[in-house]
C-alpha cells in the first residue's frame, strides 16, 4: 500500500501525540462554551435572545463571532480570548509610545516581563467586562436564580478564570500541540458557528422571511470575496537588492542579486482582529450597562455594528492598525541595517537613503491593502443592512474576516504538520515546494 501524508501523520508518534493533544484541548474549549455560569436560567436566557434577534436589536451574533457561541450561552468562556488580545494591543502601543516600556522590552528577560504585565492587565479587563455581563444578566427577567451579590461575585470569578484558562490552553497547544494556540481557539470558535448559521438561513427561507434569489446573490458575492482574498494574499512588491563580492574566512562569495518581498498586506488579518477587539471592549460594557447608565446607553446606540458611525470608526481603526503593525513587524530601519551589514544595496538608491526609500514603498502599498481589508471586514454588516432577514450569524461567519482567519490558521497548521513530516523524511502535502504559512 502506497504511503500517503495522511497515513504518515499517524505513523509518527510525536506528531500523532501533538495532534491528539490539540484536538483534546479544542474539545475542552467547546465543552466550556456550552457550560453556563452558575446561577443562570438557560430557558429565560434563550427566550430573551430570541426576542432580541426578532426585533433586530441583539448584539449577540457580534460577540459570539470570536467566542464560538459562548456569549449566547452565558458560558464560562463567554468572553473568549478577546480580553487577552485587547490587553496585548495596549501593551504593544505602550512599548512603541513610551520609551521606558521600550527599554524594558529590550532588556534581558524583558519580553517575559511584558508578557507578565499583559497577563495581569488581562485579569483587570476580564473583571470589568464580567461585571458588565452580570448587569446584563440581572436585566433579563428570571435569568438569575441566586441572590444579586452572590451571582455578581461568582460570575466575575468564573468568567475571568475562564478567559485565563483559555490563555493557558493556547500556551499548552504552542508547547505540546500543533499550530498556534490562540489562533486555533479563534478558528474553532468560527467553525463551530457554521452549522447554526446555515440552520438560521434555511429557517428564514422556509418561513418566507428571505428571498432565495438574495441568498444566491450573497453566496456569489462571498465566492468573489474568496477570490479577492486569495489575489490580495499573493500580491507583493519585490525590491531588488544586489550584493557585492565578499570574503568570509578563506572563501570568496560571488555577487548575488535577490529581492525583498513586501506583501500588499504585510500584517494579514491582524488589523481586523485588533480593531474588532478595541471596539468590542467598550461596546460590550456600554451594551450591558446601557439600561442603567443613560450615557452608556447612548454610546451603545452610537456604536451599533449595523450603523454608519460604527463602520466608519471600524474602517479607520483597521487602517491605523495596518500601519502600526507593519511598522512593528517590518521596520525599514532594521531591514536597511541588515542589507548594509551584508554588503547589499538597492539599485539607484544611495545607502543613506535606503530607509526613506523602503518607508515610502511600504506606505504606498499599505494604504490600498488596508482599505481592501476594511472593505472585507464591513461586508457582513453591509449585507445585514441591505438584505432584511438575512441571518447576521451567517454574514459574520462567511464574511471576509472569517475567511482570512480560517485560511490563515489552516495554512499555518498545515505548514507545521508538513515540517514535522519532512523532518522525519516523509513527503509533505505539497509534492513541489512547500505550504506557505500565513500565521496570525
Amino acid at each position: 500500500m502506497a504511503s500517503t501524508p495522511l497515513f504518515d501523520i499517524f505513523r509518527i508518534k510525536d506528531l500523532r501525540d501533538r495532534i491528539f493533544f490539540t484536538l483534546g484541548i479544542l474539545l475542552v474549549f467547546r465543552l466550556g462554551a456550552v457550560l453556563p455560569i452558575p446561577g443562570i436560567n438557560g430557558t429565560a436566557l434563550k427566550l430573551y435572545f430570541t426576542q432580541q434577534q426578532a426585533n433586530g436589536t441583539s448584539l449577540t451574533d457580534y460577540f459570539d463571532f470570536f467566542s464560538g457561541g459562548a456569549f449566547h450561552n452565558f458560558s464560562i468562556f463567554m468572553l473568549g480570548i478577546m480580553p487577552y488580545i485587547s490587553m496585548s494591543i495596549i501593551m504593544q502601543l505602550m512599548v512603541v509610545v513610551f520609551p521606558s516600556f521600550k527599554k524594558v522590552s529590550q532588556e534581558d528577560g524583558g519580553k517575559k516581563k511584558i508578557h507578565r504585565w499583559t497577563r495581569l492587565g488581562t485579569v483587570v479587563v476580564c473583571l470589568i467586562q464580567s461585571f458588565a455581563v452580570t448587569e446584563l444578566a440581572r436585566s433579563i427577567p428570571d435569568a438569575v436564580s441566586i441572590p444579586h451579590w452572590s451571582f455578581v461575585l461568582i460570575a466575575m470569578l468564573t468568567v475571568t478564570t475562564g478567559t485565563m484558562f483559555l490563555m493557558w490552553m493556547g500556551e499548552q497547544i504552542n508547547q505540546r500541540g500543533i499550530g498556534n494556540g490562540i489562533s486555533l481557539l479563534i478558528f474553532t470558535g468560527i467553525v463551530a458557528r457554521i452549522p447554526d448559521a446555515f440552520a438560521q438561513l434555511f429557517g428564514a427561507i422556509q418561513r418566507g422571511d428571505l428571498n432565495p434569489v438574495f441568498v444566491i446573490l450573497v453566496l456569489l458575492l462571498f465566492i468573489g470575496v474568496i477570490a479577492l482574498v486569495i489575489f490580495e494574499q499573493q500580491g507583493q512588491r519585490k525590491i531588488p537588492v544586489n550584493y557585492a563580492k565578499r570574503v568570509v574566512g578563506r572563501k570568496m562569495y560571488g555577487a548575488q542579486s535577490t529581492y525583498i518581498p513586501f506583501k500588499m498586506n504585510p500584517s494579514g488579518v491582524i488589523p481586523i482582529i485588533f480593531a474588532s477587539s478595541v471596539l468590542m471592549f467598550p461596546l460590550q460594557i456600554a451594551g450591558n450597562l446601557g439600561s442603567q447608565v443613560p450615557w452608556l446607553g447612548a454610546v451603545a446606540s452610537f456604536l451599533r455594528p449595523r450603523d454608519i458611525p460604527y463602520l466608519v470608526l471600524y474602517t479607520l481603526l483597521i487602517i491605523f492598525f495596518a500601519y502600526f503593525y507593519t511598522q512593528v513587524s517590518l521596520n525599514p530601519v532594521e531591514i536597511s541595517k541588515q542589507v548594509r551589514e551584508h554588503g547589499g544595496s538597492i539599485p539607484g538608491i544611495r545607502s543613506e537613503k535606503m530607509e526613506e526609500h523602503l518607508t515610502r514603498i511600504l506606505n504606498r502599498i499599505i494604504l490600498p491593502g488596508s482599505l481592501f481589508l476594511a472593505l472585507i471586514a464591513v461586508i457582513p454588516q453591509l449585507i445585514v443592512m441591505w438584505i432584511p432577514g438575512f441571518p447576521s450569524a451567517l454574514a459574520y461567519v462567511m464574511g471576509g474576516t472569517s475567511l482570512l482567519i480560517l485560511v490563515g490558521v489552516d495554512l499555518d497548521t498545515m505548514s507545521q504538520i508538513e515540517g514535522h513530516l519532512r523532518m522525519h523524511h516523509h513527503e509533505g502535502f505539497a509534492k513541489k515546494g512547500k505550504i506557505k504559512s500565513r500565521n496570525l
